[in-house]
């Protein structure tokens, strides 16, 4: 008899193909559609960020005030604009209002907001954030694609620094009970250099890398390492603009919680649920066989308690 975990896999599976209508895109989703496929020097990136992460308020500043929040010149501003379509900055900011005005409209009304602990606020951004995730992954071909790819990719190496090591540890955990060959690379320097050149010397294709904020400049220095060995990166990251996202073969994105002390993860651990849910998909007599074993091994050494 298949054990939970064979059969929460087996119905579990994911079926490309099957979508169904959704809601107008989350208005941070509008706001980075217009700033999409365009060349971004790094303090770009940074105007592009702040106007997404503060749409109802950027929507409606200066010039000369959005340069002193995000730290950069006037005239930078104003290439910006430029940089992603627009005559001026008059002419983005037009076009960020009516998009900060539907972002306020959907917003939970005044009075109940008061009512809300910080506590209680902190959980209603968190639920914000899977609801984007959500509207992302209602077209599953890439999740599909990139598990496919790195169900091939033997070994696998996944790859956290910092912050992320704990994201990275919780996949690798798992993908090692579907995949033959999975290694961690949680430290950076020599030691990350090393372990990604043993992967691409023993076969392998392709690394994950997790990247939460803030991001560590030993992050980008792992993933331009892991490119140069000859190892295509998938990223799993909160960002959808910068130089992660440049160095990447592929980008999965999920928002952090960040109204807490310390920020919190219930999107992105959804998102690399999702993920090892398109690893077992692609090869699903090799996670039974796993599976099986695995279980096998459990109940011979006992390593759970009796229920």
């Amino acid at each position: 008899m298949p054990s939970d975990q064979q059969a929460r896999a087996q119905a579990s599976a994911i079926t490309p193909g099957r979508l169904t209508p959704e809601a107008e895109p989350a208005p941070v989703d509008r706001v980075l559609a217009l700033f999409g496929g365009h060349r971004l020097s790094p303090g770009q990136r940074r105007i592009a960020q702040y106007i997404a992460d503060h749409l109802t308020e950027a929507a409606f500043l200066s010039i000369t005030d959005l340069a002193e929040r995000v730290g950069v010149s006037q005239p930078s501003v104003t290439r910006f604009a430029a940089s992603v379509g627009f005559s001026g900055y008059p002419a983005l900011r037009e076009a960020l209002q009516p998009i900060a005005l539907s972002a306020v409209a959907a917003s939970p009304d005044t009075g109940e907001a008061d009512r809300r602990n910080e506590l209680q606020a902190a959980v209603d951004a968190e639920i914000e954030n899977l609801e984007s995730l959500r509207r992302a992954l209602a077209d599953p071909d890439q999740m599909l694609d990139i598990g496919r790819e790195l169900a091939r990719s033997t070994p696998l190496t996944i790859l956290g620094l910092r912050i992320s090591g704990s994201l990275a540890e919780y996949f690798a955990y798992a993908a090692r009970r579907i995949h033959p060959d999975v290694r961690t690379v949680t430290r950076g320097g020599s030691v990350a250099y090393d372990t990604l050149l043993q992967a691409r010397a023993a076969g392998g294709t392709w690394v994950l890398a997790f990247a939460m904020p803030r991001h560590a400049h030993e992050t980008l220095a792992a993933i331009r390492a892991a490119r140069g060995a000859g190892l295509k990166v998938a990223l799993i990251t909160d960002l959808a603009l910068g130089p992660l996202v440049d160095e990447a073969d592929a980008t999965l994105t999920a928002a952090t919680g960040s109204r807490l002390v310390f920020d919190s993860y219930a999107a992105p651990g959804v998102l690399s649920a999702a993920l090892l849910q398109a690893m077992a998909d692609a090869d699903p007599q090799r996670t039974q066989a796993r599976l099986e074993g695995y279980e096998q091994a459990a109940e011979q050494h006992n390593f759970f308690l009796e229920e």
